[in-house]
């Protein structure tokens, strides 16, 4: 998660000695947001590495385009899903990868747009692509989903105990009129979860589990993340360094589970046995920051 022009991207340091960037050929960044990583990868490589960054969302490519100019014909930037991750270095042409990097967080640039409706704080439509190319939004799945199919989606993906409360009041409320606004269904949810439980959330807003729950499954965000653990085995050069910040249980477990698997094969070692977490000084300076949790893997054969 890149928080934007003057402020640092998440976990920069632990991101930094974790894939030793110096003297690394091939750089990817999965996740390239507004550039923040990418430039200090660039920085630390020294001026023989490229860079390839990916991203779905194409203003954040302009945007990183724009923050990376300095380093010239050592960029090069695609509109892609991660989930493609040996089409494009193949494109690019490259056989593997010395350093690969995956951000999974929302940049805050896409976070704080009305526009994409991803957040509560402010009211937009229920669209939450972070691809707009893509054709299914939060608004389909809120008006068009069965109630019992909601209901396990927000559980599944949100992990929230009151998914069937949240999905009946929902359904309740769209054979009135579609539920069309990020306000108006954050509404709809905190008044379907009982008052004890509207003020035991530990500051968080009662919505926040059933929007996570909603753009993962718009974005096909663990179907994605799983297809880019499957690739690292062939697309990490022997001696090349993976990393992955994820910011929810669900995420973390899935790189958690992966990662094991490929240790225990002989082919890789485990960089982190626990994840690395943001230090106290940085969630002061970035509240985003709290949920992140790093892990790397190393591929020796």
């Amino acid at each position: 998660m890149d928080c934007g022009e003057g402020h640092r991207p998440v976990l920069r340091e632990a991101v930094a000695e974790l894939l030793a960037p110096a003297g690394r050929r091939v750089l990817v960044d999965c996740t390239v947001g507004l550039g923040g990583h990418a430039e200090m990868l660039l920085e630390a490589a020294g001026p023989q590495a490229c860079l390839v960054g990916i991203d779905v969302d194409e203003g954040n490519l302009k945007a990183a385009a724009q923050r990376l100019a300095r380093f010239g014909r050592q960029v090069r930037l695609f509109q892609a899903n991660f989930a493609e991750l040996d089409v494009v270095l193949t494109e690019a042409g490259h056989a593997a990868a010395d350093a690969i990097l995956a951000d999974l967080g929302v940049s805050s640039s896409q976070l704080d747009d009305p526009a994409r409706g991803l957040s509560f704080l402010a009211d937009g439509p229920l669209d939450m692509r972070l691809d707009r190319r893509l054709k299914k939004t939060a608004g389909d799945l809120v008006n068009d989903l069965g109630e019992k199919e909601l209901a396990d989606l927000i559980y599944r993906y949100g992990e929230e105990r009151y998914s069937r409360r949240i999905a009946r009041a929902i359904a309740a409320a769209r054979r009135r009129k579609h539920v069309e606004s990020t306000v108006e269904l954050a509404t709809i949810i905190r008044r379907a979860l009982p008052p004890a439980v509207r003020s035991t959330r530990r500051g968080a807003h009662p919505a926040t589990r059933t929007f996570q729950s909603l753009r993962i499954a718009v974005n096909d965000e663990m179907g994605r993340l799983e297809r880019l653990l499957g690739l690292l085995p062939t697309v990490l050069a022997v001696g090349g360094r993976a990393a992955v910040i994820s910011f929810h249980s669900l995420e973390d477990r899935q790189v958690k589970h992966a990662f094991a698997e490929w240790a225990k094969s002989g082919r890789a070692a485990l960089l982190t046995r626990k994840p690395i977490t943001p230090a106290a000084v940085e969630m002061a300076a970035n509240p985003r920051s709290r949920s992140a949790k790093l892990r790397g893997i190393q591929r020796v054969a």
